[in-house]
């Protein structure tokens, strides 16, 4: 587009796929900059797994004042029913040797698909270097690596040829791989939005998956909401888990922060306050 190769002025059905991850990924100029660019005429849909102000804010922005929400389950932040979620609460210098041993659990054969995630690139990348280290045949996808490298690994990880990969959250949503039988959160993710996304890459189409999680005191910060996750799947609360407590913070806007409401398009209108001109006083 900045190139004048390619122009949108005909597109009159636009659908936009992970608006929140979009948003959440800094693409929110990019966003706007195509959809401002196509017909104004159009058809739009939106896919978003979380309805976050900042979806919201677009919505308003680019899509008819009364658009249809179609909501799949409930709008609170839900897990996949048919994923066995196991939370496992250690100190963060065990996760290595817990790691290994896991794999030599779920994967000692090396031929079911398991994907381990990890928070940050640095962090899987030297992941990576000690799973190989220790004989494990390993793909990697994170940030860091050109897209050729990326197609490459998920390329391996698909066909069965590397069946234990290690991502990043780029992985997270919008990676369809069939069977894979176990995700292994190394570290936990900053939101429990993540955390239900990362471990929906199993149980996926009616098949059962399991979902293995590390949880440090550094993560305790979320310790409530997991909790909620955790029960409403009917799934085991560790009471290690529950001695960090059930508080659940309240949601931030990344525009306003705690301070904010979202107003939906029925409310009523706010009256207009006027005040006497001082000029008014005797």
């Amino acid at each position: 587009m900045e190139m004048n190769v390619c122009h949108l002025t005909e597109v009159s059905f636009v659908v936009l796929d992970e608006a929140d991850r979009m948003l959440d990924m800094g693409f929110r100029q990019e966003v706007r900059l195509i959809l401002s660019n196509t017909c104004s005429a159009r058809q739009m849909i939106m896919f978003s797994a979380t309805w976050p102000l900042d979806v919201h804010t677009l919505a308003e922005e680019y899509m008819d004042p009364n658009p249809v929400k179609v909501v799949v389950g409930s709008e609170d932040t839900a897990a996949n029913h048919d994923v066995l979620q196991i939370v496992e609460v250690l100190d963060d210098h065990l996760r290595d040797n817990r790691l290994n041993a896991l794999l030599e659990k779920y994967h000692k054969a090396q031929r079911n698909r398991v994907l381990v995630f990890g928070l940050y690139q640095k962090e899987v990348q030297r992941l990576e270097g000690m799973l190989k280290a220790s004989g494990w045949k390993v793909v990697s996808i994170h940030g860091d690596k050109a897209q050729d490298q990326r197609t490459k690994a998920l390329s391996l990880f698909k066909q069965g040829t590397c069946p234990l990969m290690i991502a990043t959250d780029v992985a997270a949503r919008g990676l369809d791989v069939p069977d894979v039988e176990v995700v292994i959160n190394y570290s936990f993710p900053l939101t429990t939005e993540d955390y239900v996304h990362r471990i929906g890459r199993t149980g996926r189409a009616g098949k059962k998956g399991v979902a293995h999680t590390f949880f440090t005191h550094h993560n305790k910060g979320l310790a409530g909401e997991l909790v909620n996750v955790l029960r409403e799947a009917g799934q085991i609360v560790p009471a290690a888990l529950l001695k960090f407590g059930t508080h659940v913070k309240k949601k931030e806007s990344k525009l306003y922060g705690a301070h904010f409401k979202e107003i939906t398009a029925d409310a009523p209108q706010s009256k207009k306050i006027t005040f006497d001109s001082d000029d008014d006083d005797d």
